[in-house]
């Protein structure tokens, strides 16, 4: 593993990580949405503090994530019930057409 330090700037605060080197594009573009959504909400919505803005956009994305495991379970499921029903098609054909094999066909 290719692993290294990066700063991050999230509301103002730096934080040092130690992540792969694969994951840093991934790991400074959630870093611009979580500063975006906080600008957004801050640019919104009156708050005490900086702590109210970040339970924001934590619940913002705990919903969206919520949301995102829903429709994947739903597509998950849709998928097993149609690969279900494609084996049990191949099943019934095949067992209707079995043909001999060619080690059958030489005794």
């Amino acid at each position: 593993m290719d692993k290294f330090f990066i700063t991050v700037r999230v509301a103002e605060r730096e934080y040092r990580l130690h992540i792969e080197r694969k994951h840093e594009a991934l790991v400074r573009e959630v870093v611009k949405k979580i500063n975006d959504d906080l600008r957004k909400y801050a640019e919104s919505y009156e708050f005490k503090d900086t702590q109210d803005l970040l339970a924001m956009v934590v619940l913002q994305n705990a919903i969206g994530n919520k949301h995102m495991d829903i429709q994947l379970n739903f597509q998950q499921d849709k998928l097993s019930e149609k690969l279900e029903e494609i084996d049990r098609v191949l099943t019934e054909h095949l067992t209707d057409e079995v043909q001999p094999t060619f080690f059958e066909k030489r005794r």
